[in-house]
């Protein structure tokens, strides 16, 4: 408002010095000057007055906000002023954003609270049972307990892993590695468990990965991730292969299965937070972390599926002296 007031002066001023020149001139001009000058005054005060009236939107909805209201929006604005036009854009940005964070926030809370219930609930009822003398305190009966407070601890690790990567809190370690270490050691670690379900577990990998300098744990974890539960969707006979190839400018492994896929109204959500396909025994955490463990490598994950299989990528970047040198 202070500088349209600003502005409102310095055009009269300039006017008014306009018409006492032209006046000179006679009647005509200065009439032509006062018509321009009550133009210009109109002009100044319709848009002074539209963006009064979006400012007064503004802190109306700001009220709403907070209240704890977050769906309040400003929506198109009246005033042609372009910072007038971005705050109100910025408002509801930052308002979708709020909203966004107190729906997964309640979201987040609920799952939680639903996949901490079933330990709690077998831990509780067999030491109930125990106390009141219904089961003796063997090894058959407190395995179980042992087992559930695994659960709930894995649970807890995988909810701060979680919490870190999506903050960018998380640490990493890096380290110069051997993909091809690495593919080599999750195949040697993952081979047991796939004879005994009758899958075929090989590696696809294209030439000699470059050494990265990555995490070699937190990108073990992922493949180690996408592997278990490739083998776990993938029926006797089938194929879980581990692949690798690199590009000047980044490392890409890949975990392929030849299992039925996944489901298309899952496929979209298969990263977030507690999503589990029917049958599954896990917390829904894994690909979350996977996810948030790449992208703290500045890398992605994508993950394609049909009827014939499913295929997850996992890219990691190289260092941008190494591409140049390739080149």
């Amino acid at each position: 408002m202070v500088f349209f007031l600003i502005v409102l002066v310095v055009v009269a001023s300039v006017v008014a010095a306009t018409a006492t020149l032209l006046s000179r001139l006679g009647p005509i001009p200065v009439v032509i000057v006062l018509l321009t000058v009550i133009g210009i005054v109109t002009t100044l005060m319709r848009g002074l007055f539209r963006a009064a009236a979006d400012l007064d939107r503004l802190l109306t909805a700001t009220r709403r906000v907070q209240d704890g209201d977050y769906t309040a929006r400003l929506g198109q604005t009246r005033s042609r002023m372009a910072p007038v036009q971005e705050l109100g854009r910025g408002f509801d940005t930052m308002v979708a954003r709020l909203e966004a964070d107190e729906l997964q926030r309640r979201t987040l809370l609920a799952d939680v609270s639903h996949e901490l219930r079933t330990p709690l609930s077998v831990i509780k009822g067999n030491l109930e049972a125990i106390i009141d003398g219904v089961y003796a305190a063997d090894e058959a009966h407190l395995a179980p307990i042992l087992d559930e407070t695994r659960v709930m601890e894995r649970l807890i690790d995988d909810l701060r892993t979680v919490a870190l990567s999506e903050a960018g809190t998380l640490t990493l370690h890096p380290e110069p590695t051997d993909p091809d270490v690495l593919i080599g050691e999750v195949i040697r670690a993952f081979t047991t468990t796939a004879e005994a379900g009758g899958i075929q577990l090989t590696t696809e990998v294209e030439g000699d990965l470059p050494i990265l300098d990555i995490d070699p744990v937190r990108i073990r974890e992922v493949l180690s991730n996408l592997v278990a539960n490739a083998l776990r969707h993938t029926p006797r006979g089938g194929t879980v292969a581990i692949g690798g190839s690199s590009t000047p400018a980044a490392v890409t492994l890949t975990v392929r299965d030849t299992g039925p896929g996944i489901d298309a109204a899952l496929l979209p959500h298969v990263f977030d937070r507690f999503v589990k396909g029917a049958g599954s025994r896990g917390s829904g955490l894994g690909l979350a972390i996977a996810r948030g463990l790449m992208e703290a490598h500045g890398g992605s994950i994508s993950v394609a599926s049909d009827s014939h299989g499913t295929v997850f990528r996992a890219v990691i970047p190289r260092p941008t002296d190494v591409r140049s040198a390739d080149l």
